[in-house]
């Protein structure tokens, strides 16, 4: 963190000496990735290098489907890092969804040295949110040490969350079934 733009022009000087470069990012590259910053650069330059984007998988619908399918309807996600957001621009959008009745993903929920954000995120949606809504805590997803937990929003700080950790909190629709979270679409199961 905090040389995505060193790497990227790396990445296309490289490509510029006629390399052929692969710029790897976790998760999605457009998603909280490397592609933006990438395309930015490349876009600087007189004579830009084509870049192509290939997709990945997000934090979000890894998260998901190890969950179940909490993530069935709309749904927001929101990175709590403020290094490159303002504080004040995020606590806006945490109001904004709360109030809006979508499942919530949260990204970067907090570190050692930052757990104030995830304590403030928590208060923010616990005045919108119904306490007993469930939420997912998946830590590693798809990593090895993979660990998943379903709580609910009033439970949720009791457990081990860091920078690792994609937290997903459901909307009114969302329950737990044979223990996997799922969103309830609308559909008429009484046939």
């Amino acid at each position: 963190m905090g040389r995505e733009v060193e790497r990227a022009q790396i990445a296309i000087d490289r490509a510029k000496a006629g390399k052929h470069v692969a710029m790897v990012s976790s998760g999605d590259p457009g998603v909280y990735g490397m592609a933006g910053i990438v395309l930015e650069v490349a876009a600087k330059d007189p004579n830009p290098v084509p870049v192509e984007v290939v997709p990945g998988v997000t934090a979000a619908t890894a998260a998901s489907a190890i969950l179940g399918a909490p993530l069935i309807s709309d749904f927001a996600v929101i990175s709590l890092s403020d290094l490159l957001t303002p504080w004040e621009k995020i606590e806006c959008r945490l109001e904004a969804v709360s109030q809006a009745d979508v499942s919530i993903v949260l990204y970067n929920p907090q570190s050692q040295g930052r757990i104030e954000p995830l304590a403030k995120a928590y208060e923010i949606m616990l005045k919108h949110i119904n306490p007993q809504t469930p939420v997912g805590i998946v830590r590693q997803a798809g990593r090895e040490g993979q660990t998943s937990t379903i709580t609910t929003l009033k439970d949720m700080l009791n457990y081990n969350i860091d920078m690792v950790t994609t937290i997903v909190i459901g909307n009114s629709a969302t329950k737990v079934i044979n223990g996997k979270m799922v969103t309830a679409r609308g559909y008429d199961l009484s046939s």
